[in-house]
């Protein structure tokens, strides 16, 4: 029983673990509440608050202090967000965003550049960090409650396979 195509191992195919879309603003107030609303529109996702670690005098940064905004984002709606976010980056990322673990990160100047999104004078212009993880099946290992594990050498995400990942399924230009 051969086949003329030889398929690869279910084991072996990597997906998009998660997205993480952060807004950093450094401040609180009525600035976080901007940056939600970006967000929100953004995701679709209603996002929490990250807070000061330390308290940082010449910026004004009290510790605890609300200075930021993330969204997390798993499942299905991973690939249409990764589409959006880098067709406002012309589909162009750099070899150096990618690391050797299968993480990506890149950043937006300016949220209205994202298709869909509108310049609204109330909120302003903001930018944007967003980190993507790329993973394999059998990820799990290392993040469960119970018995957890190392990830091993052979199945974790090289920086290469990154890369062809984004060419194939995005179709991103790597500088």
């Amino acid at each position: 029983m051969s086949q003329s195509v030889v398929q690869a191992h279910p084991m072996r195919g990597i997906k998009v673990g998660k997205v993480v879309v952060n807004i950093g603003l450094g401040k609180s107030g009525e600035a976080i509440e901007r940056g939600k609303k970006v967000l929100e529109q953004v995701t679709g996702q209603a996002p929490t608050q990250t807070r000061a670690r330390d308290s940082v005098r010449d910026f004004g940064i009290h510790k605890g202090e609300p200075i930021g905004v993330v969204v997390t984002v798993r499942g299905e709606e991973t690939k249409p967000l990764i589409t959006k976010l880098l067709a406002a980056r012309e589909k162009k990322l750099q070899g150096s965003s990618f690391d050797p673990r299968g993480s990506v990160s890149f950043g937006i100047k300016e949220h209205i550049e994202i298709p869909g999104i509108r310049y609204d004078p109330a909120i302003g212009i903001l930018g944007m960090n967003v980190s993507v993880l790329l993973e394999r099946p059998g990820y799990s290992v290392s993040r469960r409650n119970r018995r957890t594990s190392r990830v091993g050498k052979g199945q974790r995400v090289s920086r290469e396979e990154a890369m062809q990942y984004f060419k194939d399924n995005f179709g991103a230009n790597i500088q």
